[in-house]
């Protein structure tokens, strides 16, 4: 299983294209494989045969561990094998005589009850393991990511002569009758809940609400779109350009919270929200400072068809400074960002609404800026937000 960022444990297998006793050539796809934001192929290294596949669609797998075995006919593959089975253990103990010394896991001491009727994470391997053996499911002391019981579990049950012929005739993802349907958390879905809720419990967070008179922005805009040598420039990446060139006036928003200390970066990084089919994911714009708005627009627009695809890497994931999300296409006027830590500040974009001043109507757009506040105070959060209102007003790029 390949490893996919430097923070990846584990994997998803999503689908086999290849099945045992399968001719293969360097380059065919092997499999697809799930991270917690996005979708991958495995391509053969080798030509060969496959002898084996080791794990099943929809097991969590840990990296660098052997998923399958190619090779020539007649092969042994035991040396591969990323789990012993009982039957490689009868195998072994025949090779070896009949003497057998089999070191078992202790028993967990404590072992979590599930009634028959719950819903269980369980692997696919597992699910078999159970079927075969009549195993106790509740007995089984989850070792998978996201709590998932592993086939390894299961045989840990077995070792302990733990049966449940009772249950025999029961489904291991049985549920009860309901007046609502059930829908599993995607992976991304639990790793967004999961920051959301450490991001709001673990810091000191508040939001400042301001607009600006966005009549020369939305003229620049036209101004670029209407010469052919220039990309589609968006709101967005004339966004996510100013940001990048005042955050440097204002370090304590381009920053990191370290606990006891404070990491001040001397470029931006810009995270900038991406809605995707896999759920929100926010990909990152290094050094968007030293980048022109042309290179910036299109930099960005790859970054985002990468992350919709699901075929973007966890490392372009990571390591932002600051945070852009526009909810201003949806015609949200106002909200309340939530910050990505240990980033310290996130700008939210708001839809254009008209406003008057002095008896003359124009365009305002709205912005919302969350702070930490153990990191930096209102007022210079508001110092922020106003340099940041000025220079979109000017639009003189």
């Amino acid at each position: 299983m390949p490893r996919q960022g430097q923070s990846v444990e584990s994997c998803i297998i999503g689908k086999w294209h290849i099945q045992k006793g399968d001719n293969v050539s360097t380059g065919d796809v092997l499999f697809t494989y799930e991270t917690d934001k996005a979708t991958f192929e495995e391509e053969a290294k080798v030509d060969g045969i496959v002898l084996e596949l080791f794990f099943d669609e929809g097991d969590d797998v840990e990296c660098l561990t052997n998923v399958c075995v190619i090779g020539n006919e007649g092969e042994s593959v035991e040396e591969y094998r990323p789990f012993e089975t009982a039957d490689s253990k009868q195998q072994t103990a025949a090779a070896d005589g009949g003497n057998i010394l089999v070191e078992r896991s202790p028993t967990p001491s404590v072992a979590i009850y599930r009634p028959p009727s719950a819903v269980v994470n369980i692997s696919p391997r597992a699910k078999i393991l159970v079927k075969k053996t009549n195993a106790d499911i509740r007995s089984a002391v989850p070792t998978g990511a996201n709590n998932r019981i592993m086939e390894s579990d299961i045989q840990r049950v077995l070792d302990s002569g733990r049966f449940a012929p009772h249950l025999a005739d029961t489904p291991c993802n049985a549920a009860v009758d309901k007046d609502f349907e059930e829908v599993p958390m995607s992976n991304i879905r639990k790793v967004i809940a999961k920051s959301m809720h450490a991001s709001l419990a673990n810091s000191a967070q508040l939001t400042l609400h301001s607009s600006f008179n966005a009549t020369n922005l939305i003229e620049f805009r036209k101004k670029l779109k209407s010469e052919p040598s220039m990309p589609n420039i968006t709101i967005t990446d004339v966004m996510v350009y100013i940001v990048s060139r005042v955050l440097l006036e204002h370090r304590s928003l381009n920053a990191h919270w370290a606990d006891d200390r404070m990491l001040l970066f001397r470029n931006a990084h810009i995270g900038v929200a991406v809605d995707t089919p896999r759920g929100l994911l926010v990909p990152t714009i290094f050094n968007a400072n030293k980048m022109t708005l042309p290179e910036l627009s299109e930099h960005t627009k790859t970054l985002f068809d990468r992350a919709k695809q699901g075929a973007i890497t966890p490392d372009l994931l990571r390591g932002a400074t600051f945070t852009i999300t526009n909810l201003g296409t949806l015609g949200i006027e106002m909200f309340t960002p939530v910050l990505n830590p240990p980033q310290v500040g996130i700008l939210g974009v708001n839809s254009i609404v008209e406003r008057t001043k002095e008896g003359k109507p124009y365009p305002a757009m709205g912005l919302s800026l969350t702070f930490d506040h153990r990191a930096l105070d209102g007022a210079d959060a508001a110092r922020f937000l106003k340099n940041l209102v000025g220079s979109l007003e000017e639009s003189s790029l």
